[in-house]
C-alpha cells in the first residue's frame, strides 16, 4: 500500500469524543424507532451512539467496497437490511458510519431508506452531500487511519533532524 497525500491518525480517545459529539447534535429530541449502521466501519459509532440516545433496536447494512484495503471498488451488498426497517422510506431510522469518502457506500444506502437521517463521524468533500448530520471534514485526499486499523509503533517526530 502505498503512504497516503495527507493522514489523520485518530486514536480510540479522539474517536469516542467524536462519536459522542456526534450524537449530541443528534440528540434534539428526535425519537429514533431503529438505528442501521453501515459494516464494518459504522459498528464502533453504532454502539457509542445508539448507547447514548438509547437506541435499542439497531440493524446492519453489510457492503463491501474497499476490497483491497486502500482501493475502492464495485459496491456488493453482502447483507440488506430488514423489511421492518425500509418500512416508510426509514422514516425516524438513523443510519450511522464512520465516514463518507466518494459518497458510493451513502448513495447506496440511501437508495434503500430515503426517508432516513444520515450521520457519519468523518465526511470528505465528495460524500458530504449525502449526509444529514457529521462531526469533522477531512479533505478528499486524507486517508484517515482509524483507531481499529492501527497498531502501537514508534512514529517519527514531523521535524525529523531538526533542534527546537
Amino acid at each position: 500500500m502505498s503512504l497516503p497525500e495527507k493522514a489523520f491518525p485518530v486514536s480510540w480517545d479522539q474517536f469516542h469524543r467524536d462519536a459522542r459529539a456526534l450524537a449530541w447534535r443528534l440528540a434534539d429530541g428526535q425519537e429514533w424507532r431503529a438505528m442501521v449502521c453501515i459494516t464494518r466501519g459504522g459498528l464502533v459509532p453504532a454502539a457509542i451512539i445508539s448507547r447514548e440516545l438509547n437506541i435499542r433496536m439497531i440493524e446492519t447494512v453489510c457492503i463491501a467496497s474497499y476490497h483491497d484495503y486502500d482501493t475502492q471498488g464495485q459496491m456488493k451488498v453482502l447483507k440488506g437490511i430488514s423489511p421492518e426497517i425500509t418500512k416508510n422510506g426509514g422514516e425516524g431510522v438513523l443510519i450511522v458510519d464512520d465516514l463518507t469518502d466518494t459518497g458510493k457506500t451513502a448513495a447506496e444506502v440511501r437508495a434503500m431508506l430515503p426517508k432516513a437521517h444520515f450521520a457519519a463521524v468523518y465526511a470528505k468533500p465528495k460524500g458530504r452531500p449525502l449526509v444529514d448530520t457529521f462531526v469533522t471534514e477531512v479533505s478528499q485526499h486524507t486517508w484517515i487511519y482509524f483507531p481499529w486499523d492501527m497498531g502501537f509503533t514508534y512514529q517519527e517526530p514531523i521535524a525529523k533532524g531538526t533542534r527546537g
